[in-house]
């Protein structure tokens, strides 16, 4: 607080007012999270004039919400200038007393759509019954809202009255929008659904039978990849004299040498690395955990980030977001834009921008130099052959080997 705060009319204005007990929580907060003085000291300045508001209108902070605070900045904007910083900085002290149990946790106000009942009787179903996964389950419910809002909008809900033609309408919509694998997952969930309203009684007939298929066959494509040349110039392009080039460093090089998803990298932890035996626990798909051995290219630039470049935080993410808050990255998106920058900035052409391009091309120039699929599999953590498969169409040289002679002569 001394460093936050050093004018002492401030701090007396702070500790004698309704916020006085909850002021040192928030301030150690905002130095675990690596916040800039300035944003510390002004948030301080903003609490302060909060805590005089509150006292002017005999208010406790019990009474604090979203509605009291906008009306807080209201006052507050009739004698200066609204500041970017203001709602961020209200949110967070919202989130800390409800947190301490302080005020009342948010109730969400909003128009319950007729089918919310259903959708969430099926995300109990998708999480106890059928054991998925949340991103699944989100994914899955986001199918099932867009399906019954195109088909009854503000309608009341009569599930009996679904049919063959409403399902056939609502894919074909879709498929206009998305790729064929994207309109597959729609098919499963929408089967996924119809499964469990019949199960439920609620429908007569088994409509999951009723929901087209997609053509999408596998192996029509080729593995997007790109060569060693273009790895290497990518991963020269990290500035390592910056913190932040030293962290996507690290982070790409995870991406190239071993192969890791997006999801792996954000969710990857002090704990899981062992410097002694030289080895990552890696957590994939479905809480799967994979331990693998770290090469010394990838160690080295591990290591030298957290020991040079880590910002000093409470999170034990082994990544940490560049500016506050200091935590971990919030999803694998933001590595895939992470992936998308450093192609632009490297000059490397490629019509897949998100990291699963490091795993395509890893795979690719392993069975270049001779690896077989099963290794590859294995080094990938692919739980099938079938999904290791389709890089055998990148290996000319066996292809070669076993394709029939062209009939008749070249022109």
């Amino acid at each position: 607080m001394q460093s936050f705060c050093p004018n002492p009319a401030v701090a007396r204005r702070l500790y004698a007012g309704p916020l006085g007990a909850h002021i040192d929580p928030l301030a150690q907060q905002l130095a675990a999270q690596g916040y800039a003085p300035w944003t510390a000291k002004y948030t301080m300045r903003l609490l302060a004039d909060l805590s005089g508001w509150l006292q002017h209108h005999a208010l406790t902070v019990t009474a604090l919400n979203e509605p009291c605070l906008e009306r807080f900045l209201q006052d507050r904007y009739q004698t200066g200038s609204p500041h970017r910083d203001d709602h961020p900085i209200l949110r967070r002290l919202l989130a800390q007393l409800r947190e301490q149990e302080v005020i009342p946790r948010a109730v969400v106000a909003q128009a319950l759509q007729a089918y919310d009942h259903i959708v969430s009787d099926f995300q109990h179903y998708l999480l106890h019954q059928r054991g998925l996964e949340p991103p699944t389950i989100r994914n899955y419910l986001d199918t099932v809202r867009r399906f019954l809002h195109a088909r009854f909008g503000a309608q009341p809900l009569c599930l009996e009255a679904l049919s063959p033609q409403d399902i056939t309408d609502f894919m074909v919509q879709q498929t206009r929008r998305y790729s064929p694998a994207r309109a597959t997952l729609l098919a499963t969930a929408l089967r996924s659904f119809f499964r469990f309203l019949l199960q439920r009684g609620a429908i007569v007939n088994d409509l999951a039978h009723a929901v087209p298929t997609v053509p999408n066959w596998r192996f029509t494509g080729l593995p997007r990849f790109m060569s060693a040349e273009d790895v290497d110039r990518l991963l020269q392009s990290c500035n390592r004299h910056t913190p932040h080039g030293r962290r996507d460093d690290a982070i790409l090089l995870l991406l190239a040498r071993l192969g890791l998803r997006a999801g792996e990298v954000v969710a990857l932890t002090l704990d899981d690395l062992d410097w002694d035996a030289g080895v990552i626990t890696v957590r994939g798909k479905r809480t799967r955990v994979a331990q693998m051995p770290v090469p010394g290219e990838v160690g080295a630039a591990l290591a030298d980030y957290i020991r040079h470049a880590r910002p000093p935080c409470t999170s034990r993410r082994v990544f940490i977001r560049a500016r506050a808050p200091l935590v971990g990255f919030a999803s694998s998106v933001a590595i895939s834009s992470l992936v998308d920058r450093a192609l632009k900035k490297a000059g490397v052409e490629s019509t897949c921008r998100g990291a699963h391009l490091f795993r395509h091309s890893l795979a690719t120039h392993m069975l270049k130099h001779g690896a077989s699929l099963p290794e590859i599999g294995d080094l990938l953590r692919h739980r099938h052959p079938d999904t290791t498969a389709i890089y055998a169409k990148v290996d000319l040289v066996a292809l070669r080997s076993i394709a029939l002679p062209w009939p008749g002569r070249c022109p």
